[in-house]
């Protein structure tokens, strides 16, 4: 199996119709349809100061706005000069540099139909003084928006500049806490700026233990956050790279982080927090420390999660910050560790860094149900042409759980796998073959899980299937 690299078909299809309106605050007067910031087909995923309705502003890093439009063609208003990013119809993230005013997203003219746009702005932070505010959408005549599902789930990141993308090739876009949300399907928000630290220092140390609970931690203003604007299923900390570098000490980061942790379990009742080892491994015992605190004082649901041996050598673009080679090591590592423990079946894709050409309508093989215990749904997601995106749905029809699992098909003419994603795929001649990976070998009885692969062409069938040993005939 070849280790998963960015490809051109991140945030495939089926990703983008799944649009989290969880953040937004929706104006009495928005018209559901015409584009305007207050229009609540358009979900806010992060941050957001929605205090205007004709000018909605983003916080932090990574936030975005997601919405589904009709028509052939997309423009955005803008205020200001701002860097954004766009992606339309589960296409590679675009660039645009310095624009202002109504920025076209689709110089070239879309076919006629339903489509799914993502835009987010550069962070305001640092040197960077750009104008992130969202002015609305311009559509083709008679054209309007539409929501997409929601996607039931949401993970914050809180971190420094790692957790922001600094140096990655895209920021925030290209971080492992935008790639990771994106691969699971679920709403994600990184609560992040570069420098910052868990403790307040005599040194000006931006730090989490006062800054998080800000709507923009202090970028504009200092108001506090409504945390009933969303409800986070899992929060996800990577904090302590920077405190080392201001003096503190081990037992003041220990401490400090018992009570982040405590503070953010009583905004996020429920959620799972997930207490990351930095990655160069600064305040590794205290962090296992903090979170065995809490788990000694009644919360199970805190976990610590060791990133030893991550990222790969060349996972750096210096002596701290990740690359993409890094941010795409460590969202390898990273999702199954969430998905185990929001106790969801990952239905992942690869993140996009380069343009494909139009991607297709999503091809559905029908279900087949054997006389076995086991079936198989075949999705080509994407059709770029010289290659396709195939997720595949393995579903346990029996009574009873089963652990372990094993697809087997073969390749027409010299067609390889290039890429697969929740499973271990190999493949000799024209034989493949995809393993169970260790976190979704458990099958429990009625339920399902998923994994999927890209080729260099874009045919495909299966030809043999077992579930914990029982035999199969999946759909071709």
């Amino acid at each position: 199996m070849r280790r998963l690299r960015t490809t051109t078909v991140a945030l495939a299809s089926a990703a983008l119709l799944s649009l989290a309106g969880l953040m937004l605050a929706p104006s009495a007067q928005a018209a559901a349809g015409d584009g305007t910031p207050s229009d609540t087909n358009i979900s806010f995923v992060g941050r957001w100061n929605t205090s205007s309705a004709s000018a909605y502003v983003p916080y932090w890093a990574g936030a975005y706005l997601r919405v589904g439009f009709t028509g052939k063609t997309v423009k955005l208003k803008q205020r200001n000069t701002i860097d954004l990013w766009a992606s339309i119809d589960g296409k590679a993230f675009t660039a645009f540099s310095g624009v202002s005013g109504t920025v076209n997203l689709t110089p070239t003219a879309l076919a006629a139909g339903n489509h799914t746009l993502i835009v987010t702005y550069r962070q305001v932070a640092g040197s960077y003084t750009g104008d992130a505010v969202f002015q609305g959408l311009t559509l083709d005549s008679g054209a309007t928006t539409f929501k997409a599902p929601a996607r039931a789930k949401l993970v914050e990141f809180v971190g420094d500049s790692i957790t922001a993308g600094a140096t990655s090739s895209q920021l925030a876009v290209t971080d492992y806490a935008f790639v990771t949300g994106e691969r699971l399907s679920l709403d994600h928000t990184q609560i992040a700026i570069g420098g910052m630290c868990l403790s307040e220092t005599t040194d000006s140390c931006w730090a989490h233990e006062t800054r998080y609970w800000m709507s923009s931690g202090g970028q504009v203003g200092t108001d506090l956050w409504n945390f009933s604007r969303y409800t986070a299923d899992a929060v996800v900390i990577n904090l302590g790279t920077n405190d080392k570098s201001h003096g503190v000490s081990s037992a003041d980061f220990q401490a400090k982080y018992v009570t982040f942790l405590t503070k953010i379990r009583a905004k996020f009742p429920n959620a799972k927090l997930l207490a990351m080892r930095t990655f160069i491994g600064r305040y590794a015992a205290e962090t296992q420390a903090a979170v065995q605190a809490r788990n000694a004082a009644g919360d199970a649901a805190v976990f610590y999660v060791d990133t030893t041996g991550w990222l790969p050598a060349d996972g750096l673009s210096d002596s701290v910050h990740p690359n993409d080679k890094g941010h795409l090591a460590i969202a390898d590592k990273l999702a199954p560790v969430i998905t185990a423990r929001l106790g969801t079946t990952a239905t992942t894709a690869p993140t996009a860094t380069a343009s494909p050409s139009p991607t297709v309508t999503p091809t559905v093989t029908p279900t087949v149900t054997p006389t076995g215990a086991c079936a198989v749904t075949y999705t080509r997601t994407s059709d770029w042409g010289s290659g396709a995106q195939f997720d595949v749905t393995i579903r346990n029809t029996s009574a009873a759980a089963v652990n372990g699992w094993t697809l087997t098909w073969t390749l027409p003419g010299s067609q390889n796998v290039t890429q697969a994603w929740n499973a271990t795929v190999t493949q000799s001649g024209t034989a493949a073959k995809a393993v169970n990976a260790a976190w979704n070998a458990p099958i429990p009885a009625a339920g399902s899980t998923a994994f999927g692969f890209t080729t260099d062409s874009n045919l495909t069938g299966a030809t043999g299937f077992t579930l914990n040993g029982t035999a199969c005939t999946a759909a071709a």
